[in-house]
């Protein structure tokens, strides 16, 4: 998404960004479980630490330092030409990559996290990526975790067309037992079975449930590390610029520790625990009238969608928020009668824009067209 900063500092609705929704999320919690010693935590980067943790030092009671936050590694990337790694002079930074978040074990294990938490009468942790705004801490499915014994759980929601390149989860036929199968990991001629969402009926959340024991007896079975799938990433060296050296980035999931623990299980959950950003495809349609923020400030789809998120489809020069953010100064269109959305060229939206149905928008004059105020419904326009 282009971004110079963490994506949980984007905002998001009503002023908030992700890590105020989080926190504030955290407050409503801790008020309505009368739990004054809950625990939050952030796995941050080297790239994002600083910054989250100053933009959470107006809410005291979450904690700092240490309490705060633990520091995921970092890894080289690798030149995608020779396998050595990259080089970068003009901007040194960019020769190291977050190794993705199934570092979060090990990282929590290297910061003494880990140990931290067993000592202090922690047993389970419920984990969940920033951008996603419909996880929260849920006391029934705790409770539901608590008294299955498994050691490690999942959450997993219906696939839609709109989660066909995501993980998917997966039965292993050596074992028996579950495990989560990644786009990264799928071959080329297998991509159409992949995504196909009647085949491969759930996908990964990233919402997991994880018993700290049973974790810390992994580690020990395994001498202090988890056997995760490696996955290769294909870059640039400097993300902005295209023409900069291509690289590989190694990356594991968290979600893949699934596999490593005998009796682990999945629980389908409604789509409402479910709203994250992963590009600005999903930023746009997460900042429409699609979405609504609860009392308790999770961000969940309005009723009327029945669970299923607008399909947002822009055209690739709104790859990065801050062209994004060009395109709709007044906010994007209302969404929530959008079955499907696409956006081809140079736009800008008008404020009062109604998309309803399958609607395609294009621009192939070469310069910005404005999507004038009004309802526009099962039609392409043609600017």
């Amino acid at each position: 998404m282009g971004l110079e900063k963490a994506k949980s500092l984007l905002e998001v609705t009503e002023g908030n960004t992700f890590l105020d929704l989080i926190a504030k999320q955290v407050e409503s919690m801790k008020s309505e479980f009368k739990v004054k010693n809950l625990k939050f935590m952030l796995m941050n980067s080297f790239a994002t630490s600083k910054d989250t943790l100053e933009a959470l030092s107006k809410y005291s009671d979450l904690g700092t330092g240490d309490d705060l936050e633990f520091v995921q590694n970092k890894a080289p990337k690798v030149t995608a030409a020779d396998f050595t790694p990259a080089s970068w002079p003009a901007e040194p930074s960019h020769e190291w990559c977050p190794p993705g978040h199934g570092d979060l074990y090990p990282a929590m294990l290297g910061s003494g996290t880990l140990d931290k938490l067993l000592k202090n009468g922690f047993k389970y942790m419920f984990v969940s990526n920033s951008d996603n705004l419909g996880a929260t801490m849920d006391l029934k499915i705790l409770t539901h975790f608590a008294r299955s014994g498994a050691p490690f759980m999942m959450e997993v929601a219906e696939r839609t067309d709109a989660d066909k390149k995501g993980g998917h989860l997966a039965q292993s036929k050596e074992t028996g037992g579950l495990l989560l199968r990644e786009s990264a990991q799928c071959p080329e001629e297998d991509e159409k079975a992949f995504q196909d969402v009647s085949k491969y009926k759930f996908f990964n959340t990233n919402n997991l449930w994880v018993d700290l024991a049973a974790l810390k007896a992994q580690f020990k079975k395994h001498d202090g590390t988890l056997p995760l799938p490696v996955m290769k990433n294909a870059k640039t060296v400097d993300p902005r610029d295209k023409a900069s050296t291509k690289v590989l980035q190694l990356e594991t999931a968290m979600g893949a520790a699934i596999q490593c623990f005998d009796g682990a299980s999945a629980l389908v959950i409604p789509r409402s625990r479910f709203a994250p950003v992963k590009t600005t495809n999903d930023l746009f349609a997460l900042r429409s009238d699609a979405y609504v923020l609860t009392k308790d400030f999770r961000i969940t789809l309005a009723e009327k969608r029945n669970g299923i998120p607008p399909d947002v489809k822009l055209d690739g020069m709104y790859k990065f928020t801050d062209a994004m953010d060009k395109m709709i100064p007044d906010g994007p269109p209302s969404l929530i009668d959008c079955k499907k959305i696409v956006v081809e060229g140079e736009v800008k939206f008008a404020k009062g824009v109604v998309i309803k149905g399958t609607v395609t928008i294009k621009n192939t004059s070469g310069s910005c067209k404005e999507v004038a105020a009004g309802t526009y419904e099962d039609k392409t326009v043609e600017l």
